[in-house]
C-alpha cells in the first residue's frame, strides 16, 4: 500500500527544526514497514520566490517553475534528514522504503502555472501518477478547520465537493480539482506530533481531516 507523504515546509521554519527532524526520523522508521513516497513542500525556498515575484512581477510560468525548484531544494534536505531515504526523479508505484521525490523534472503541464497550485496539488497529482493508495498532507496544524485562525478540533471528514465549497485555509485552491475522481484517500494531519503519522499508517486513522 503506497502512501504519498507531502512534508509541509512550515515544519522547518524558525524554531521548527526539531519538529522537522523528528518527523524525518519517523519517516525513516515507517519506511521499513510501509512503502512511502515523500513529496517536499516549498518551505522558505518558495517564500523567497514569492518575494521575488512580488518585487519583480514575474510571469506566472517563471514563478511557478522557480517554486518547483524550491521544492527540489527541500527534497534534497529531506533526503539527508530521513534515515535510509533514497531519491527519485519520477513517481512510480513500486517504491520501497522511504523515497523522496525530486520534482524539478516532472512534466506538470496538466497543472496551471499559478500560486493557486502549490505542493499540495502537486503531491495529489503525484499520488495519481504513482497509483498510490493514500495521500497524506503533513502540516503545522492538526487538520482543516471551518474557521481561521484555527480553534477547537479539526473537521474530521469532508468530501471533495465540500472542500471546493469551503476553501479552508491550509491547502491550495486547486486541490479539489486534482482530487476529483481520485482513487486514493487523502488526509491532512499535523507533523508536529509524528505519532499521528504512525497511527495513520499502522491503524488507518488518526487525528486530522480525511477527504473522501
Amino acid at each position: 500500500m503506497l502512501t504519498v507523504v507531502k512534508v509541509g515546509g512550515g515544519l522547518g521554519r524558525g524554531a521548527g527544526d526539531d519538529a522537522l527532524r523528528a518527523l524525518c526520523t519517523a519517516l525513516g522508521a515507517l519506511g521499513e514497514r510501509h512503502p512511502l513516497l515523500g513529496v517536499p513542500g516549498g518551505a522558505w525556498f518558495a517564500d523567497a520566490v514569492r518575494e521575488a515575484d512580488r518585487r519583480f512581477a514575474l510571469p506566472a510560468t517563471t514563478s511557478h517553475r522557480m517554486a518547483v525548484l524550491g521544492m527540489e531544494q527541500l527534497g534534497w534536505l529531506l533526503s539527508e534528514l530521513i534515515p535510509g531515504a533514497v531519491r527519485c526523479a519520477q513517481p512510480h508505484a513500486d517504491a520501497r522504503g522511504t523515497t523522496v521525490l525530486l520534482p524539478a523534472g516532472l512534466a506538470l503541464d496538466e497543472l496551471p502555472a499559478s500560486w493557486q497550485v502549490t505542493s499540495d496539488s502537486i503531491a495529489a497529482w503525484v499520488a495519481g501518477q504513482a497509483g498510490a493508495d493514500r495521500l497524506v498532507l503533513v502540516k503545522e496544524v492538526d487538520g482543516l478547520f471551518a474557521q481561521w485562525p484555527a480553534h477547537g478540533d479539526p473537521i474530521a471528514r469532508m468530501t471533495v465537493a465540500e472542500l471546493a465549497q469551503m476553501r479552508p485555509a491550509g491547502v491550495d485552491e486547486h486541490l479539489p480539482t486534482v482530487l476529483e475522481g481520485a482513487r486514493f484517500e487523502t488526509w491532512v494531519i499535523s507533523g508536529r506530533d509524528p505519532q499521528r503519522l504512525v497511527e495513520l499508517l499502522e491503524h488507518g486513522a488518526t487525528v486530522g481531516t480525511r477527504i473522501a
